[in-house]
């Protein structure tokens, strides 16, 4: 668990990515949080049980490249989002994380903030050289927290901005 000053970000182990798949406010019960509706995309449902949960119940390895990490407003007492490393990182020490802020929280910084602290956490981590996102290029929210945090447009395949941050 990491914190800022208005955010707790919380890496969610298999059990807890189970309650957060159900929706059924067991996640939040645990946590002692007040219910959000999270609206899991079908996408999005289908990664976390194909992928991060079969990968998240090998205990050998670092769980927080595999998982999905919560971001909780402190003064809301909610989860406002989440973020994901796409992986560990790759041999050159490059990671890609993905985001979302849930529409009732948007446009209060949230994401922006949880994005400058998982880079800070990024920067600790002795693998990790470099950080990946991609948005797409109406998303001009999504991209501007990019830019916030110094991520760096560097380069677009159809309708997709592919952004760069070298941590060391």
């Amino acid at each position: 668990m990491i914190e800022t000053e208005r955010l707790i970000l919380k890496p969610l182990h298999h059990d807890q990515l189970l309650k957060y798949i159900k929706d059924d406010h067991s996640l939040e019960e645990e946590f002692g949080l007040l219910y959000t509706r999270k609206n899991i995309s079908p996408e999005l449902q289908e990664a976390l049980q194909q992928s991060t949960l079969p990968e998240v119940v090998d205990q050998d390895r670092n769980y927080c490249y595999k998982t999905l990490w919560m971001v909780i407003s402190k003064k809301e007492n909610r989860i406002v989002g989440d973020i994901s490393f796409i992986g560990e990182p790759d041999q050159r020490g490059e990671v890609e994380i993905g985001y979302g802020t849930y529409e009732t929280f948007r446009g209060k910084g949230y994401m922006t903030e949880a994005i400058r602290r998982i880079v800070e956490w990024a920067k600790e981590q002795p693998e990790v050289q470099a950080i990946f996102a991609s948005t797409t290029k109406e998303n001009i929210a999504s991209y501007s927290i990019l830019e916030k945090n110094n991520f760096v447009h560097v380069g677009e395949v159809d309708e997709m901005l592919s952004w760069r941050l070298q941590v060391k």
